[in-house]
């Protein structure tokens, strides 16, 4: 993934998310998940309500009478297909009447994020009022559009942990990474999407085209859960305590000398770029066009599939933890998923694109083997991972993790499961892209789910803030776990206790990964 690079209307070259020295798995901060909710005309749009939604009603008003039939339960349904995540956050976007809160992580400035940036804008329009707060470190999008956006009197723009780009000279950014390398790596890593207060969206996915199946190189097989009732009450509450930190920056206040230059002309030749780009048909394709015709049944079947029952939004504090103990210190999900995990009677199942075992993590999954627990992970190969430092780290553990007994499986590049995850794979049969693991997901006996943002490593363990839904729902959780499992099976996953797959990458990412496992990065990893 290193070497994709597409160039962008309204910013730079996109490189990889995680293939920086300084910064090893991150990228680009984000603004958001509302996708293209563009492409239906008007306010509010042209597809229509699901059963049981009043079109023209605001999402909550709507959604009340799902929340007064389940007191006290969220409602959760989990997004397994890109598109289906996609247009998931495009129905709510184009619905939501009052506001919407994004926190990201990536948003980078390809096809689907320019028409993101688009959606915000008329949203705002018509008079939604949107937060969107973004992670500093790679943000490629110009000064130019934070600002006029920033301008609108709707929308507000904050910027986490700017001591990397925004408003940051290389010569400050070099003295940041000399005198706090704790904090320019303490970075937020939260995925959430949040509308009208009622409904919300939490998973793997960033927003970029590889996280919903559009790109036509690399694509991740990801996982996000859509949610309605109290759980989105505590993401809005995560959210409110990330937005007032001091560790959020307003972008005008990063960026006073070209707020100055930001004329009402300037101003408007943006939004009108903006609007402009999402008006022009070849900027989408045909398949999402049909897609969003027939969303409003697509979207009742969510609804319609939902498990109700008691879950858990998750979240760590701002700066994840005090800092005190450098660059460990742990946080509340760490706590809170090492708790669960502990708590296991007979098996763990995990999904995780990156397995390095932070400090414990090896003794306490060696700790379950040995009372009987069945410990299943399946994680990216070297052939299909997108960050060779963090294969480095799980490359030097490997062999440890399998004489603990624990079942490792690694994910294909060409995984047969990859026909039935891409609606649009028809269309990419003659040349797939190369799929790759990002889900983020745990299951505890086939009772207890948690889908998030948590990766299997020391920097989701200590440093970057997360998030995620967990939920003791047998039915939600065998479901997922099935899921899993399918992903485990030989046509989709190579076993490293009987073969080595690193022997299915090519011999210069081999050479790389040598390279990165001769470094002692594993503290950051």
């Amino acid at each position: 993934m290193a070497s994709r690079q597409r160039i962008m209307p309204f910013g730079n070259t996109k490189q990889s998310p995680r293939g920086t020295v300084w910064q090893l798995q991150l990228a680009v901060a984000a603004l958001l998940a509302l996708a293209v909710a563009l492409l239906t005309p008007g306010p509010g749009g042209a597809l229509g309500a699901p059963d049981g939604v009043t079109q023209g009603a605001s999402l909550s008003r709507s959604i009340q009478p799902l929340l007064d039939a389940h007191p006290g339960k969220t409602g959760l349904h989990v997004l397994e297909k890109g598109e289906e995540s996609l247009l998931a956050r495009a129905w709510l976007a184009d619905h939501a009447t009052e506001t919407i809160d994004v926190q990201y992580f990536i948003w980078s400035t390809d096809n689907i994020g320019i028409l993101a940036s688009e959606a915000l804008l008329r949203a705002a329009e018509r008079g939604v009022r949107v937060r969107v707060l973004v992670d500093d470190l790679l943000i490629d999008a110009p000064p130019e559009s934070l600002l006029a956006l920033a301008r609108h009197p709707r929308i507000d723009i904050r910027i986490y942990n700017p001591t990397m780009t925004v408003g940051t000279s290389k010569v400050k950014r070099l003295g940041n990474v000399v005198t706090g390398f704790r904090s320019v790596n303490q970075r937020m890593h939260d995925k959430t999407a949040l509308f009208d207060g009622v409904v919300g969206i939490t998973g793997g996915r960033n927003m970029a085209d590889e996280y919903y199946d559009y790109d036509q190189e690399y694509t991740f097989r990801d996982r996000d859960i859509l949610m309605l009732g109290p759980a989105v009450a505590e993401a809005e509450a995560s959210f409110a305590r990330f937005w007032e930190s001091p560790l959020a920056v307003p972008v005008e206040k990063l960026l006073k000398k070209g707020m100055k230059k930001m004329t009402p002309e300037r101003t408007a030749r943006v939004y009108a770029d903006l609007h402009a780009y999402a008006g022009k048909p070849e900027n989408f394709a045909s398949e999402v066009r049909q897609a969003l015709r027939d969303l409003p049944d697509r979207f009742d079947g969510l609804l319609r599939e939902m498990v109700w029952d008691e879950a858990r939004f998750i979240s760590d504090l701002p700066g994840k933890n005090s800092g005190r103990d450098g660059l460990g210190g742990g946080g509340q999900s760490t706590t809170a998923l090492v708790e669960a995990v502990r708590s296991a009677k007979r098996r763990v199942t995990i999904q995780s694109p990156y397995l390095v075992m932070p400090a414990g993590g090896l003794e306490l999954f060696r700790a379950l083997v040995e009372r009987g627990v069945e410990v299943r992970i399946v994680t990216n190969s070297l052939a299909a991972t997108d960050n060779l430092q963090a294969f480095s780290g799980y490359r030097k553990q490997r062999e440890k993790l399998l004489r603990a007994g624990i079942t490792i499986r690694e994910f294909r590049p060409d995984p047969a499961v990859l026909k039935e995850l891409i609606d649009r794979y028809p269309k990419l049969k003659k040349k797939p892209p190369t799929f790759a693991l990002h889900a983020k997901t745990l299951v505890i006996d086939g009772e207890t789910l948690y889908v998030g943002t948590f990766n299997l490593d020391p920097r989701s363990a200590n440093l970057n803030t997360e998030v995620g839904i967990l939920v003791t729902s047998p039915t939600l959780a065998r479901r997922v776990e099935e899921r899993i499992e399918r992903d485990m099976l030989p046509e989709n996953s190579w076993n490293p206790a009987t073969d080595n797959p690193d022997r299915y990458a090519s011999a210069a990412k081999r050479s790389k990964m040598r390279f990165w496992k001769s470094l002692p990065l594993d503290p950051i990893l």
